[in-house]
């Protein structure tokens, strides 16, 4: 079979394709050339940055399996797949561990103002007094939204730190640990930080808005590690500039890199960022690569990996 890459795989993820004897091509190609080119594949793998529309789709006449190596589906028109017969495949866990590090690791910079204090010590300050009032992680309470994955890798590490962890994910399933049950309310209510791993919901609009805010408690600190789009922005600098939210961390915006109007909210001092690497690690790449090369040469022979 004849694969396409186009937002690029680890070694071992190409060498399991090419040693099951499938052709793989890794090129990036522009939308206009994907279309124009996709004819000739039987799959096709992306990351989050090929968008696999519905013209990609009606114009893949041998396409049979659509790949993403991530979590999301948010940039392949899965309905136009389905509609088509199309196998459409992703690697839910294999980067939760990297996604869930980050997500921790922006707590810390916030409670210890590590995102700021470089900046200015940078600039020949010595910020001892400002900065000598962080708070620890130990004993505060984390509220989990979404428990998939991601949500469960996180809420591992915060017990580990001494967190006391809230759970809210309305297809809960049991676990290996104990952490709580709750409702959504009582989550924004209780926590003193809440992280978010939640697909975005382009109907319903953001998971978090003015109304949350609102519920929450005074100094919460948010992380948003899963999708642009699952915070109102406009709602979350209203709450910082009140004192509402305490501090934020954010890998994921909605428009994605930020526009100007975008850049009071990554210049707040009390924003920590990233630009949307949550996955983006040596081990977790290795494992997505691994992952959904095995998912795809499985989809064409079920035999193999048995």
């Amino acid at each position: 079979m004849k694969i396409l890459v186009t937002d690029g795989i680890s070694p071992e993820g190409a060498k399991i394709m090419l040693d099951a004897g499938h052709d793989v091509d890794q090129v990036k190609y522009t939308p206009e050339e994907l279309v124009a080119n996709i004819g000739k594949y039987d799959a096709i793998i992306v990351r989050s940055a090929t968008k696999v529309t519905k013209d990609v789709i009606e114009a893949g006449k041998n396409l049979k399996v659509i790949a993403r190596g991530g979590i999301g589906l948010d940039n392949i028109d899965v309905e136009a797949a389905k509609a088509k017969n199309l196998l459409v495949l992703n690697t839910p866990g294999a980067s939760a561990i990297s996604v869930a590090e980050l997500a921790v690791g922006h707590m810390f910079a916030l409670s210890r103002f590590l995102h700021v204090s470089k900046m200015e010590m940078m600039a020949g300050k010595w910020p001892k007094k400002e900065y000598s009032k962080g708070i620890e992680l130990f004993g505060k309470t984390l509220g989990v939204m979404g428990f998939g994955n991601i949500g469960k890798e996180t809420a591992r590490r915060a017990l580990g730190l001494g967190m006391n962890v809230l759970a809210y994910d309305p297809p809960f399933t049991l676990m290996d640990f104990v952490v709580r049950i709750t409702t959504r309310e009582k989550l924004l209510a209780e926590s003193d930080f809440i992280t978010l791993h939640i697909p975005a919901d382009k109907k319903g609009g953001p998971a978090i808005g003015r109304k949350e805010f609102d519920m929450m408690k005074k100094g919460v600190i948010i992380v948003n590690c899963a999708r642009g789009g699952v915070v109102d922005e406009v709602a979350l600098l209203e709450a910082l500039e009140s004192g509402k939210v305490g501090g934020v961390g954010l890998d994921v915006f909605a428009n994605e890199p930020p526009t100007d109007a975008q850049k009071a909210l990554l210049n707040h001092p009390r924003v920590s960022v990233s630009p949307h690497i949550g996955g983006s690690t040596i081990e977790g790449q290795e494992r997505v690569g691994i992952e959904i090369a095995q998912k795809v040469v499985k989809a064409f022979d079920p035999e193999a990996f048995h």
